[in-house]
């Protein structure tokens, strides 16, 4: 069990979760105390040791389900917290016994079928059956004999389980079983469409098809294991914490958990910014409290004695790209920025696309920065003639405007995948800025080896800036400005 123990951590740290030895040491002693065939406390031990966030709780999820599969091939209602325990030789007793009698009577047609000796209209009865009375037996029944069915799965194949999982459903059909269902329980009761009881009987066969598909779904995890072993299927089933999500890729959901990511990962850099300039190195020697110290010591300057550091707070000016291309970029790096204000002595932003126009105003009326964020799209005016990007046309406004502002304590951050559409770079407005500023730094949210490519035009700009960053993560944007701050 230590085996499976250590490499299921590692599987943890591989997908980008922070487990630390002694967070290891205390799963180990956890399982050492409890009843390891007791499933949902296993999980529960492991969950409380090794997972600080609720973000990464789908991480751990994913992990566990596929190193601690259910070999025996339970209904997968074991992840759910229900009552039941699916593994349990009793309950596989059970469904095992409710299928023998549904095969055997006489409602279903002829034996056959490629995943047994089951008929397909027997198999239908049965899985009307399992959700009819919420049977975690059966369904676990239904789950193996539907999967050899219809998943048409191949040893050694590399074919996610995604693609088996849509095979299976889409053979059982589920939504027409909810309506079958749903006209049997209406000709019983007599209630009427509409009615309150048709809705709740209707939400209730919608959480059982959910358990169907979880069903399903951990019974093919458990042949893929069976086949491929755990470490491969979990390499292929791996899917990016919220820090690790390509910010430009992002589905609306994936953009969602950024979201939610962004207030504690802005509360958590603002609490070790500010102890880190409470604690930085220590200042020049005071010569004066040294020579005064030591004379406990007869002179010797056994402890020297130094200077409490004042370190500066850096002023901040952004210049964000807003295009489509790299609208949301902008808009969780300007929400972070923001978010830590704090930590800088002033913060200005400003936002373009082929025009440019100043927002800072727009954050200093909201209280909470994403607010301000989403009023940059109606209220900024950032369009000069056609809405397509013009760095060197923005970059010009911004000089004529502002040039006279930036001073030998602001740092500069420019955003954008400099994708010009061909237009005149400008570039010695960059040149002007870093001779006149203290930094200029440019966030790219394109891979660096998308740079320079098409009519990108990143690299005329780089040779003016200190530093040419990607950025394409929280994680790659919460490491950069708190080095920043």
């Amino acid at each position: 069990m230590l085996g499976v123990l250590n490499d299921f951590i590692g599987e943890l740290r591989r997908a980008g979760i922070p487990v630390s030895m002694t967070e290891h040491v205390d799963a180990a002693e956890a399982i050492g105390e409890i009843d390891l065939l007791d499933r949902r406390t296993f999980k529960s031990a492991l969950r409380a040791t090794l997972i600080k966030s609720e973000d990464h709780t789908g991480a751990f999820e994913t992990a566990f389900e596929v190193y601690f599969a259910d070999r025996r091939g339970g209904s997968g209602d074991e992840l759910d917290g229900d009552d039941t325990e699916p593994g349990d030789d009793d309950d596989e007793a059970e469904g095992e016994g409710r299928a023998a009698s549904l095969r055997g009577s006489g409602r279903a047609g002829g034996a056959g079928g490629q995943g047994g000796s089951m008929s397909a209209e027997q198999l239908a009865n049965m899985l009307e059956a399992a959700m009819r009375d919420n049977d975690a037996a059966l369904r676990g029944t239904v789950a193996k004999e539907a999967v050899s069915r219809f998943a048409g799965m191949e040893p050694g194949r590399p074919v996610g389980g995604t693609y088996y999982l849509y095979r299976t459903l889409r053979n059982l059909d589920l939504e027409g079983v909810v309506e079958r269902l749903m006209e049997e329980r209406a000709a019983q009761s007599g209630s009427k469409p509409g009615s309150l009881d048709e809705r709740l009987w209707r939400d209730e066969l919608g959480v059982r098809m959910e358990g169907m598909k979880r069903a399903v779904e951990a019974e093919i995890r458990r042949r893929l294991v069976e086949d491929r072993g755990a470490e491969a299927l979990a390499r292929s089933v791996r899917k990016p914490l919220p820090e690790d999500i390509d910010v430009m890729h992002a589905t609306r959901d994936e953009l969602n958990a950024l979201e939610r990511a962004l207030h504690p990962l802005s509360r958590k850099l603002a609490v070790r910014l500010t102890r880190k300039r409470r604690h930085g190195r220590k200042g020049p020697l005071d010569f004066r409290q040294t020579v005064r110290r030591s004379l406990s010591t007869g002179g010797v300057p056994i402890d020297p004695r130094y200077r409490h550091p004042r370190p500066a707070k850096p002023e901040i000016v952004v210049i964000a790209d807003v295009s489509g291309s790299v609208a949301s970029f902008a808009r969780f790096t300007l929400h972070l920025v923001y978010a830590i204000a704090s930590q800088f002595s002033k913060v200005r932003a400003f936002v373009f696309i082929d025009g440019i126009d100043e927002v800072t105003r727009l954050f200093e009326t909201a209280d909470d920065p994403a607010d301000a964020v989403h009023r940059i799209n109606t209220e900024a005016n950032v369009v000069w003639v056609d809405g397509h990007s013009d760095y060197g046309h923005a970059f010009s406004e911004f000089h004529g405007r502002f040039a006279e502002e930036i001073n030998s304590r602001t740092s500069v951050l420019i955003l954008g995948d400099a994708r010009n559409n061909y237009h005149a770079s400008e570039s010695w407005v960059i040149a002007d800025l870093q001779a006149r500023a203290r930094h200029v730094y440019w966030l790219n949210p394109e891979p660096s080896s998308y740079w320079g490519s098409g009519d990108s035009i990143v690299g005329e700009y780089a040779v003016h800036c200190d530093r040419v960053v990607e950025v394409r993560t929280l994680r790659q944007l919460e490491q950069f400005v708190g080095e920043l701050a």
